[in-house]
């Protein structure tokens, strides 16, 4: 067999907010880590709002004003992802989550006790504590005291940036070695345990190539996210250079490997493979090229278990403005679908079962007029782009109910007949059938009326964002892969989208990253000894 031709305690695959926290996390545990990544580092991490979803006191909050403990943090979290992850793990969540907070602000990361004052799937860069699920949503306040926990990294713009880039600058000074533009092929398994990775890696190619390279890879990420032809073309040119320059390598993971790729949304075949009903197509798909699941199969190959593979998720966001929260959400047979206060997951799973996947907001005059009024003051500049795209494309108007609907190709007389039930709840004082709290409710009256087309299509400036939740099972203590026979494989562990964990039935912006940390620090600090055979 061929000597390493690289070594470390802990070999860290992919290098996106778990990756980095994973080997931080190692780092602090005594280990000497190197973190390889197919292309320049951050991953979907790097390309996020930099959300990450805390509570139960955290210093931010408290210095907002929001008073939050656990145990309600936990009671609405129960609600939202149910059996996503074992109760005692959902505890240990909450119970950990002030904590998480403190460990990425010693890391660099800023946050910032600024409450946004209005419900948004965003805020903008005046607001950067917010309500980012369906916390203050029809059920949900009953069972927990609405509170803010989306902790946006302080930045301009998205955020994900501000959040992953002190990370991986803190790991750089604690001496975590990092080798981008290296392919993780094979999991190394000796004596039944993964000793290692093979790899293929630039890092030897003249700097001009390195350089292009990084060029595309930057090209390939975000731009890349909103064209996917753009994208594929890239990644052929990227292909081409890793055939010619890449060289095979062998790096030895002295005490373990941690595997952090990410999910698969960027692998067609495999998304259609897991979730073969799901209208997949329509959706953006979010994350970069490397987001393709090739660390779960890699796993697979050797006997690890996978879980929740077919669980998508796919948002359909209409605030801002936060007016529309007073429309009412149709489908093409003129029922309404959903409490429309409820996070854009939520809207966007109702959408996907709806039929034809088709969806409208019904708006009538006075809900307009104020929904405009927002726009400007409550939007960041992609979310003005959609809204304005939202008015002047996907509107049907008229002068009646019934009009309107049959422009839209909507039943008249069942829309006619959802409005004047949800009108008449409204003006008796009778509970939203699909449990929109009081204070958000609107009446729908006074014409002209228009449908604002929300359904699954393939819109550049209106797109619905898609990503896998499933991945690897892991051990919840450890964070080590569990195998298909039993136990767990020795030596691997698993954290972020590449695993099973804390958002994996339901997600709310900044469940996702907050699970990278709480994932990636158990991986990275249990991957410094190796885990015991079974």
């Amino acid at each position: 067999m061929r000597t390493w031709d690289l070594s470390a305690d802990v070999v860290v695959v992919g290098y996106g907010g778990a990756g980095v926290v994973a080997a931080l996390a190692a780092r602090e545990a005594g280990a000497d880590v190197l973190a390889i990544d197919r292309y320049l580092g951050g991953g979907a991490t790097a390309l996020s709002g930099g959300i990450v979803y805390a509570g139960g006191g955290t210093w931010v909050q408290r210095a907002a004003g929001i008073d939050d403990d656990v145990e309600n943090m936990l009671a609405y979290l129960e609600a939202e992802v149910g059996d996503a992850v074992s109760p005692t793990t959902l505890r240990r969540f909450c119970e950990e989550s002030p904590a998480l907070i403190d460990w990425l602000s010693a890391h660099g990361v800023p946050f910032e006790p600024s409450v946004c004052p209005y419900k948004t799937s965003y805020p903008t860069d005046d607001y950067y504590l917010y309500y980012s699920g369906s916390e203050n949503s029809g059920g949900y306040r009953e069972l927990a005291k609405p509170r803010q926990r989306g902790h946006r990294a302080h930045g301009p713009g998205v955020s994900g940036k501000a959040l992953f880039g002190p990370l991986a600058e803190s790991a750089a000074r604690r001496g975590v070695r990092v080798r981008t533009g290296s392919r993780a092929t094979r999991l190394v398994v000796e004596d039944g345990q993964v000793t290692g990775v093979e790899a293929v890696t630039i890092d030897g190619a003249p700097a001009a190539v390195r350089r292009r390279f990084a060029v595309l890879a930057r090209i390939s990420a975000k731009p890349g996210v909103y064209h996917p032809g753009l994208r594929r073309a890239v990644e052929s040119l990227l292909a081409r250079i890793e055939r010619k320059h890449g060289r095979p390598v062998r790096i030895q993971a002295r005490s373990g490997v941690v595997l952090t790729t990410g999910g698969f949304i960027a692998n067609q075949a495999m998304v259609a493979q897991h979730a073969p009903a799901y209208p997949w197509s329509q959706g953006l798909p979010l994350g970069t090229a490397g987001d393709d699941g090739s660390g779960i199969t890699m796993a697979q190959d050797i006997g690890a278990a996978s879980g929740k593979m077919a669980a998508m998720s796919t948002w359909r966001f209409i605030a801002p403005p936060s007016a529309l929260f007073g429309s009412i959400a149709v489908n093409r047979l003129g029922q309404r679908m959903i409490d429309e206060s409820r996070y854009g997951a939520a809207l966007g799973a109702a959408i996907a079962t709806s039929p034809g996947n088709r969806a409208w907001l019904l708006v009538d005059a006075e809900l307009e007029a104020e929904a405009r009024t927002q726009i400007g003051p409550q939007s960041v500049w992609f979310q003005r782009m959609q809204t304005e795209r939202l008015w002047r494309i996907g509107r049907v108007s008229g002068r009646t109910v019934e009009e309107v609907a049959t422009r839209a190709g909507i039943d008249p007389v069942a829309l006619r007949d959802t409005v004047d039930a949800h009108n008449r709840a409204i003006e008796h004082n009778l509970p939203d059938p699909l449990g929109k709290p009081d204070d958000i409710r609107r009446p729908i009256r006074t014409g002209p009326f228009v449908l604002l087309d929300i359904s699954f299509t393939a819109r550049l400036t209106y797109p619905m964002p898609m990503l896998t939740l499933g991945g690897l099972l892991v051990d919840e203590d450890t964070g080590a892969v569990r195998a298909e026979s039993g136990g767990v494989v020795p030596g691997l562990f698993a954290a972020g989208r590449a695993a099973v964990g804390v958002c994996s039935n339901s997600y709310v912006s900044g469940l996702s990253l907050a699970d990278c940390v709480f994932s990636g620090r158990r991986a990275g600090a249990h991957s410094v000894q190796p885990a015991p055979r079974s």
